[in-house]
C-alpha cells in the first residue's frame, strides 16, 4: 500500500490516554494515518463533516452522544466511511448494539499495533474483523433466543454465497462471481440474513465461522484477538 494515499483514520474516544496511544501506534504504520479525534459522538459527527475519513475508531460509552448513536448517524449520512468499534466491554447488548448500528467490526481495548492496523486495513477493503471474544458473545445471544441450528434452512446457492461474504465480498462482487445480476445477488443475501437471524453482514459471517457453515475463512476474521 506504499504507493497509495495513506488509510484516513479517525478516533472517537472520551479518554485523552487513548487519544496519545493510537496515535503512537498508528505512527508505526506508513499506510495509515490519523487526521482527526474527537471525544464524543457529537464532535464525531462534526468532524466527519469536514474531514471525512476512510475509517473511524469508536468508542461505545461517551458523554452527549453514545457511539452506537454516532455509529448510525455517521453511516447513513455517510455509508461509505467505515466504522470499527474500539472498546473495553463485552457486554451482549453493547456488542447488537454497535453491529446493528453499522459498525463493521468489532475491537477490544487490549489488542495490539499489528491486529489493530490489520483490522484497519480490512475495514478500509470493506472487510469485518471480531474479536473471538465477541464471536462468542454474539453467538451466545443467539442461542439464549432460542433459535434454531444456525444455517439448517440455507440452499446450496445460499452457502455459496455465504462463503464469498465471509471472504470479504460485496453485493456487486458476489453478482460477477455467481455470474448473476446484482439484484439476484442482493435477494440471496437478504435471505440468509434473514435465516441466520442476524441483523447485518457483520454477524452473519461472524454466525457463519462460529458454526462452520462455510468451507473457506476470510483472513480478517481469523486473528486471534
Amino acid at each position: 500500500m506504499s504507493n497509495k494515499s495513506p488509510i484516513r483514520v479517525m478516533l472517537v474516544d472520551d479518554h485523552a490516554v487513548v487519544h496519545s496511544g493510537i496515535a503512537a501506534f498508528l505512527a508505526a504504520f506508513d499506510d495509515l494515518e490519523l487526521v482527526g479525534d474527537a471525544y464524543n459522538g457529537v464532535e464525531a459527527l462534526h468532524l466527519c463533516d469536514r474531514l471525512h475519513p476512510d475509517v473511524i475508531l469508536m468508542d461505545l460509552i461517551m458523554p452527549l452522544m453514545d457511539g452506537a448513536t454516532a455509529t448510525r448517524a455517521i453511516r447513513t449520512r455517510y455509508p461509505d466511511i467505515q466504522i470499527l468499534t474500539l472498546t473495553r466491554s463485552l457486554e451482549e447488548e453493547l456488542v447488537q448494539n454497535a453491529l446493528q448500528a453499522g459498525a463493521i467490526g468489532y475491537l477490544l481495548k487490549d489488542i495490539t499495533a499489528e491486529e489493530l492496523a490489520a483490522a484497519l486495513r480490512s475495514a478500509y477493503r470493506g472487510q469485518p474483523t471480531l474479536a473471538s471474544a465477541v464471536t462468542q458473545a454474539l453467538i451466545h445471544a443467539t442461542n439464549q433466543n432460542a433459535l434454531p441450528t444456525p444455517g439448517a434452512n440455507l440452499t446450496e446457492r445460499e452457502r455459496e454465497v455465504l462463503d464469498l461474504m465471509v471472504n470479504g465480498n460485496d453485493n456487486n462482487s458476489i453478482a460477477d462471481h455467481l455470474v448473476v445480476s446484482r439484484s439476484t445477488a442482493k435477494f440471496h443475501v437478504s435471505n440468509i440474513l434473514s435465516k441466520l437471524h442476524a441483523a447485518n453482514r457483520t454477524q452473519a459471517v461472524a454466525i457463519a465461522l462460529q458454526n462452520d457453515l462455510v468451507s473457506s475463512h476470510a483472513p480478517a476474521l481469523q486473528a486471534a484477538y
